[in-house]
């Protein structure tokens, strides 16, 4: 027994394994890993959370509450604009007392506010006799501004005139919850005529905070006029409008009611027009103006100017707008002009065009900080000519082109099914957008002509389906993916001596086609130019391919016949740099897991002991396990209380048998 309890005791310490050795190359290793994983999350940090720019909030970034309540707002305002239009003109036609109260200015109440009526005169409405006329509503404030308290309207022949000669004016438009007043125009004439020493200024007011009103949710003051003539120069506009555009701050919308009258016109010179299955027929007509032939085919055709609505027209020089919802908006216009103006900050976009604005001139206008896009031009919109101006750093697209149809086919409204077109932009600037510096949508006889674009996500993009675009001359640099980009059906494209600077692939043409000659691509990153889908009739020639990647031209996935003749690629370096490479390869997703594996292989490796048992044959699984501690057995027995049992307890613990003890016999 003695020998058995110490060779129990011993058994432990006998099983127990010798210490393990760690493995020094395994620590360093570890160490290795963590210190890369650390780095790798730091520079991921530093540079997609830490050091990037806050951008700017998205043009749609409006709670659903907000969105419901100015869109109540904007309906709202054409009832009570409808209501009031319809009540001057009701007055006038019914002839008595009423025509000649309607004949002077007089205040109309609406369910939606008050309204000044500034009716049809020979001589103009100043802002003396505004005073006289709003009384309260129209006041000199102690700082010398004045403060708008009412709605203006200029109905058709009234002519209002703001400007002073003795100082800047500045109108202060009262704009507090449920409540903002508005300037008007229902066909009349409004001039704002500023100076550069005394120019005009217009300014949303919330009179309680004694600050501009720079929340929309709530409504906002707007100034818009609805056919008639507008002009405005040297005028400072801020924080105006809200929601649409007719509401957006200062808008030029002209008038949707048909004109029924035709009047016979010279006709313009012989033209193609492209009809809906692809044909191209010639004719002297066009969108205003209707050619006319006798009936069997004899005779000389006669074209009539047919209008289609009470166009607006107007100019809006020298100004500025700054954080209004949208900086200009026009529609339904003919020969507007904005020039040499500045806008900032716009809620939405910068300068829209919108249906039906045609024979506009853009000039030396600069777009800056737009939530949208800088220059818009929407479906609807013909021979518009965009030159000298600057878009940087907006949300959107420095400019946006849509020529796209305003139906595919049958509408409620008969709408065009053929592509509108005759728009320019040239000789501008497009920096730092976020999107693209210049976007084509559709079209026909579109010209991008000798623009500088830098920045962006892609320089010149031309989609869906446009037809005889022009590129030419224009200085794409560093755009992050693309240079010049056609894709989507587009056909007839003529791109020709642009020079694209510091991208991935600086010419991209996918399901299209179109002559791309002339061209020089400098500092790419991946390919010169690239081929996909199908490109029949395509004609690369004379481009001068530089840069450092894949392949000058990657065309293997092209499929069509194409034209490839006089192109020179000698400047192309197939193989990139070991810097080059080291970017390309050690990107911060590539590297967390690259980590990951290792980690896990480093894991795999550890566990195996000395290495993997994959393949060794007698081995056993768990032979690296240590052995269960061996402990001595106990007997455990129930405690005794009476004398026989303390008895045999302690004759048990002399050696002898209880029962024995007792004087009863030992059983066997």
């Amino acid at each position: 027994m003695a020998d058995g309890r110490k060779a129990a005791s011993a058994g432990p310490e006998q099983a127990e394994p010798p210490p393990r050795k760690k493995s020094g190359l395994g620590r360093i290793v570890t160490t290795v890993l963590v210190l890369g994983l650390a780095g790798g999350g730091t520079y991921v940090y530093r540079t997609y959370v830490a050091d990037r720019t806050p951008g700017m909030p998205d043009v749609n970034e409006v709670t659903a509450e907000a969105a419901r309540q100015q869109a109540t707002l904007v309906d709202q305002e054409d009832l009570r604009v409808m209501q009031i239009r319809a009540k001057h003109e009701s007055d006038l036609a019914g002839g008595g007392p009423a025509a000649q109260q309607a004949r002077v200015p007089r205040l109309l109440t609406s369910a939606n506010g008050r309204t000044l009526m500034l009716p049809q005169r020979r001589q103009p409405y100043y802002v003396a006799e505004l005073e006289k006329l709003a009384g309260q509503d129209f006041q000199k404030q102690g700082d010398g501004s004045y403060l708008l308290g009412v709605n203006i309207m200029v109905a058709a022949g009234g002519k209002l005139i703001l400007q002073s000669s003795t100082g800047p004016l500045t109108i202060r438009m009262r704009s507090v919850p449920g409540s903002f007043a508005s300037i008007v125009s229902a066909g009349g004439t409004v001039k704002i005529n500023g100076s550069a020493q005394n120019p005009v200024r217009f300014t949303s007011w919330n009179d309680d905070t004694r600050k501009p009103d720079r929340q929309v949710a709530d409504g906002r003051s707007y100034i818009r006029a609805i056919g008639g003539d507008f002009g405005m120069k040297y005028t400072q506009v801020s924080d105006l409008g809200f929601w649409s555009g007719r509401t957006g701050g200062v808008a030029l919308t002209g008038s949707d009611r048909p004109d029924s009258s035709a009047e016979r016109s010279t006709g313009a010179p012989p033209q193609a027009v492209t009809l809906p299955n692809g044909s191209r027929e010639p004719t002297r007509g066009n969108r205003e103006e209707v050619e006319v032939n006798a009936a069997g085919g004899g005779g000389k055709g006669v074209t009539f100017h047919v209008p289609a609505g009470n166009l607006v027209s107007g100019s809006i020089d020298h100004s500025t707008f700054d954080g209004s919802a949208y900086g200009l908006f026009v529609t339904a216009s003919n020969q507007t002009q904005l020039t040499n103006n500045t806008i900032r900050n716009s809620l939405v976009h910068g300068v829209l065009l919108h249906r039906f604005a045609k024979n506009a001139t853009i000039e030396n206008t600069t777009v800056t900080g737009s939530r949208g896009d800088g220059f818009v031009l929407s479906r609807g919109t013909e021979g518009v000519r965009v030159t000298n101006c600057t878009s940087e750093g907006n949300g959107g697209n420095g400019f946006t082109l849509n020529g796209q149809a305003l139906a595919e086919g049958p509408s409620a409204s008969g709408e065009s099914v053929t592509s509108f077109g005759g728009n320019l932009v040239s000789s501008s600037i497009a920096k730092n957008n976020r999107r693209y510096g210049v976007e084509l949508l559709g079209g026909d006889n579109v010209a991008v002509q000798n623009n500088r674009i830098s920045g962006g996500d892609m320089g010149i993009v031309v989609r869906e389906k446009a037809t005889r675009v022009q590129i030419a001359g224009n200085q794409i640099n560093r755009p992050a993916r693309q240079g010049v980009v056609l894709r989507d059906g587009v056909t007839g494209a003529s791109v020709s001596g642009n020079v694209v600077t510091g991208t991935e692939t600086a010419l991209y043409l996918r399901g299209s086609n179109g002559t791309l000659s002339g061209n020089t691509v400098q500092s790419a990153k991946r390919h010169g130019l690239t081929l996909r889908g199908d490109v029949t009739g395509t004609s690369l020639t004379g481009n001068t391919l530089s840069g450092a990647g894949t392949s000058a031209m990657d065309v293997d996935g092209a499929t069509g016949k194409y034209q490839n003749v006089r192109n020179n690629a000698k400047g192309w370096h197939k193989t990139a740099g070991f810097w080059t490479w080291i970017k390309r390869i050690f990107k911060p997703m590539n590297v967390i897991w690259a980590g990951v594996f290792l980690l896990v292989a480093i894991s795999m490796l550890r566990s195996r002991g000395a290495g993997l048992r994959i393949g060794r044959r007698g081995a056993h699984p768990y032979e690296e396990q240590d052995k269960l501690e061996e402990r001595p057995v106990r007997l455990l027995r129930r405690a005794t209380t009476g004398p026989e049992q303390n008895a045999e307890g302690a004759a048990e613990r002399a050696g002898a048998p209880a029962g024995a003890r007792a004087g009863r016999p030992a059983r066997r």
